[in-house]
């Protein structure tokens, strides 16, 4: 017997012929929750870089933030063939943490206690995967928005990690320190302003201000990213002839964002640059052939990308057991 397999278009055809919300429950990618703990942590490595991936936990936000320049019923029979909900998004929160040569290097510090019930668990998950915060000699922050940066400080407002070096793009930094920043803003993006602030201002940090292409340590260089923020930056980690970049939020979904790049984003800041970076990055790393992680990719959000078309998919890593 002949397996007919339908086409994504096929799909996407199928979908808008009847209502997103027919596509029952058991068919979207959201399997059940695990008997137990969530998953803190995975480790792989690039070259003799070690890394580990560690869960800050995850939230979601309404779909209605996604192809904000497309029809609502094209979105909806996208993220529908997908198997994924046309409700909310479900992003995760996978921050790397990389040992190369002396250097124990944390992106991003997550929310801490400040934004959802469902995040702020980066500190007891480093525990859980064996690692000491207090020995991180670096923290290298991608964008100020409050799910990467809000757990910088402590209750009291004081740096969490108070004797690593921590590292932040010069425009990304100087975008949100400009004066009276918090009164030219929509008063919907007050808060988040007022939490950037607050968190390049705690207590016990000193700030490094990166360029384009600066070096972190040894291996591990920035990218200016930019277009979700104004400075946003990515992580490249080069060593031994293999290639990782950890992308922060220059792509957030790991299949609206390579299916249709070009779609507009609520989240970002610059539309259009964002949209040019997406781009730029995924083309980069399908012909480079470079492995990329992505914040908001499904736990653990490592993989490759390879073209289609005009457009690009997410391959997820195929992960090496120990012999």
């Amino acid at each position: 017997m002949t397996l007919i397999k339908p086409t994504r278009r096929d799909l996407i055809k199928l979908a808008a012929l009847a209502p997103a919300m027919a596509f029952p429950l058991s068919a979207r990618a959201e399997i059940g929750a695990p008997d137990g703990d969530n998953p803190s942590h995975f480790r792989f490595s690039i070259g003799e870089a070690r890394i580990t991936i560690v869960s800050d936990g995850f939230f979601t936000t309404p779909v209605s933030g996604i192809g904000l320049d497309t029809d609502p019923a094209k979105v909806q029979a996208f993220l529908a063939s997908h198997f994924l909900s046309t409700e909310r998004n479900f992003s995760h929160t996978n921050h790397m943490y990389v040992e190369i040569g002396d250097a124990k290097v944390l992106v991003d510090v997550g929310s801490g206690t400040r934004l959802f019930d469902t995040t702020g668990r980066l500190m007891d998950n480093l525990d859980a995967a064996g690692i000491d915060p207090q020995e991180i000699t670096h923290v290298v922050i991608t964008h100020a928005h409050p799910d990467h940066i809000l757990g910088i400080r402590d209750d009291f407002d004081e740096a969490i990690l108070p004797d690593a070096s921590y590292t932040i793009g010069r425009i990304e930094h100087d975008y949100w320190m400009q004066d009276d920043l918090v009164n030219k803003v929509a008063e919907a993006d007050q808060s988040g302003v007022l939490a950037a602030v607050n968190s390049i201002n705690a207590d016990g940090v000193e700030w490094i201000l990166a360029e384009d292409g600066a070096e972190i340590v040894p291996g591990l260089t920035m990218m200016h990213t930019p277009g979700h923020t104004s400075g946003h930056m990515s992580i490249r980690i080069d060593s031994n002839g293999q290639t990782l970049i950890a992308l922060g939020d220059c792509l957030t979904n790991a299949h609206v964002n390579f299916a249709y790049p070009d779609w507009k984003i609520a989240r970002d800041i610059d539309k259009e640059m964002a949209a040019k970076t997406r781009r730029k990055v995924l083309g980069m790393a399908a012909d480079e052939r470079i492995a990329v992680l992505g914040y908001h990719f499904p736990f653990p959000g490592v993989g490759h990308v390879r073209r289609e078309g005009d457009a690009f998919q997410f391959v997820p890593a195929l992960w090496r057991f120990k012999a």
